[in-house]
């Protein structure tokens, strides 16, 4: 086997590993794209300069600035005062409320990064079904769908749709104009929202959330804290000896000795003088236990426990969102109880409820936690900003003098790019400077707007590209494509793309599919002689468009947790409409954008 060749089967094994890798979630995908491409560099089959010129991609540059842009608007309250006014109307049905909500949301998102909407307006949605006495799960899944159909109408309505040109512009394609694709968006966002209306809303479950699954929010609970006093019976007793056990009601939250905890999950504690306990109870639990004496272990004896404090405290969900610090954390190292005096009581994830002992729980993005603690510790654990609030829409310090400025600076994003007077790259720059020198972000807030991740697998991906390029991988794909189903003509050809695409998205990053898949879809269209242009809008509307699973976007994975969703369920609405929508695609782009 010749070196060439080697080096094509080297390609694409290790695009299989990184697929593959990406779909069993072994490590974080864009280590795994990085890695792919250190192994490419170590083995001199990318060059030192192959490498560094992806990280000139105008491409990622520009969904930075683009975040920038998005987390302006958010901190300057622009996106929290309409999701505000949306719960103020009174509506007249859940269903109305849901049909507006989705036109609204469908239209922002055609021109601001969608993941800020719906992390924002999630713990609207759930306050406003709350007040339509509806289940959160009926409005949840279409807003996320709604922000994906949304981002197809312009090309930066989504990260991928510029990351797409991009790679079609490297390939010798004229680049994108602001509103090309948004005719054929429009089209795919009211199919998707007749769907909804007239189908979808039929299938989406009426399911509690995980405070509502587990535990009466309005079942009101108090942290007693005491104190084992010197002369006390229930010195050198365990917990359970001395009375203090879950099966007789009496919740031991924590003991704690010497100001260090000595959590009794992992064990029994023999009780000594001064060791302090906090329990779970009622006021009435606590005094009935008192008054009856259970907690003396002889008659005349000294008071067994002397009450300390007791704290209104009060239950709230919150998820973990998509800059939170906690992800990837074990949950001790939170230190939750020093820093805020809170608890976890439960953790939803992925279609199961964990309880428990969670200390050794890592967090993850779109993790639900269910938390207990005084209303101050609360407050101040979610204005860190590590959780999204979903119990109730938390006042934030917005910077709403500034708010004016953020909306300039977007809609000249908008406007100069429909005129092509600069390149979006340059526009999106300036304006992205503009709203941090002008303050509706500092410079700490901006650095943080940014998703790295989602960069970093963007340069990898990108390099992998190349890889499949310069060895000459890319044109062998094509060319065993071409022989499998070139003779079934360049409509049934772009069909076929748009599925595959699709399909890919379902189980990794919708921005890696696009990468690996524009190179081929445009070699596939010069293989048959048609205009590349349509091939390149399947990738986009296709890497876009994943409904019907909770991990093929990051909209659709946020709300999963906050919804109580199972997977199911994302099954059942987005499957159908994965199919409608390929078939519009296959009629409409033919249409648009003539073979």
């Amino acid at each position: 086997m010749s070196w060439e060749t080697l080096q094509i089967v080297i390609v694409v094994t290790l695009i299989v590993i990184v697929f593959c890798g990406m779909v069993k979630e072994i490590i974080a995908p864009e280590i795994l794209a990085m890695s792919a491409v250190a192994a490419l560099l170590l083995l001199g089959i990318l060059k030192t300069r192959d490498v560094l010129a992806v990280f000139s991609n105008t491409a990622p540059i520009t969904v930075g600035c683009l975040f920038i842009l998005s987390a302006a608007l958010e901190r300057t309250g622009v996106i929290d005062a309409m999701g505000q006014a949306m719960a103020q109307v009174p509506w007249r049905s859940p269903w109305q409320a849901l049909m507006v909500m989705m036109i609204g949301c469908l239209v922002i998102s055609a021109f601001i990064n969608n993941t800020p909407i719906v992390v924002i307006m999630t713990p609207v949605i759930i306050m406003l079904s709350h007040a339509l006495n509806a289940s959160a799960s009926k409005f949840l899944i279409p807003l996320s769908y709604a922000t994906i159909l949304g981002g197809t109408c312009s090309l930066i309505g989504t990260s991928t749709n510029i990351i797409v040109d991009g790679v079609a512009q490297a390939k010798g394609l004229p680049p994108f104009s602001m509103f090309e694709i948004s005719p054929a968006g429009i089209v795919y966002g009211i199919v998707g929202i007749l769907y909804m209306a007239l189908i979808g809303w039929r299938l989406l479950p009426d399911r509690q959330t995980l405070s509502g699954t587990l535990i009466d929010l309005s079942a009101r609970k108090f942290l007693t804290e005491v104190v084992v006093p010197h002369g006390s019976p229930m010195i050198g007793k365990g917990l359970a000896e001395a009375g203090l056990s879950d099966k007789r009601g009496h919740k031991v939250i924590d003991v704690i000795r010497d100001d260090g905890p000595l959590d009794p999950d992992h064990g029994a504690p023999t009780l000594v003088a001064g060791d302090r306990i906090v329990l779970r109870m009622s006021i009435a639990e606590f005094m009935e236990v008192r008054d009856s004496g259970e907690l003396i272990v002889e008659k005349g004896a000294p008071p067994a426990l002397e009450p300390i404090a007791s704290r209104d405290v009060r239950m709230m969900e919150g998820i973990v969102g998509p800059h939170s610090t906690f992800a990837g954390q074990a949950v001790v190292d939170l230190n939750l109880r020093r820093l805020y005096d809170s608890y976890i009581l439960a953790i939803h994830r992925q279609n199961e409820n964990l309880h428990g002992n969670f200390d050794q729980v890592r967090l993850q993005f779109g993790d639900t936690l269910l938390l207990e603690g005084p209303p101050s510790g609360l407050k101040r654990l979610f204005e860190r900003g590590d959780l999204i609030n979903l119990t109730e829409v938390t006042a934030r310090p917005f910077r709403r003098n500034k708010a004016w400025l953020a909306i300039i600076a977007v809609l000249v994003v908008i406007i100069l790019s429909a005129f092509d007077a600069l390149p979006i790259a340059a526009i999106a720059f300036v304006a992205a400077t503009a709203v941090v020198a002008l303050g509706c972000l500092d410079a700490e807030e901006a650095y943080r707007a940014i998703h790295w991740p989602i960069l970093m697998l963007i340069f990898g991906m990108l390099a992998l590209g190349s890889a499949m390029e310069t060895t000459g991988a890319g044109a062998m794909i094509v060319t065993f494509i071409v022989g499998l189903i070139g003779g079934l003509g360049p409509v049934a050809v772009l069909s076929i793309v748009y599925a595959l695409t699709s399909l890919l998205t379902e189980f990794m990053s919708n921005n890696a599919t696009a990468i690996l898949i524009t190179p081929i879809a445009i070699g596939l269209a010069h293989e048959l002689g048609v205009d590349p242009r349509p091939f390149v809008v399947a990738v986009m509307f296709a890497a876009s468009a994943s409904f019907a699973t909770p991990i093929g976007y990051q909209t659709n994975t946020f709300v999963y947790g906050a919804g109580g969703y199972r997977f199911i369920d994302f099954v059942k609405v987005g499957a159908p409409l994965n199919l409608i929508l390929w078939a519009v695609a296959t009629v409409i782009l033919p249409i648009f954008w003539p073979l």
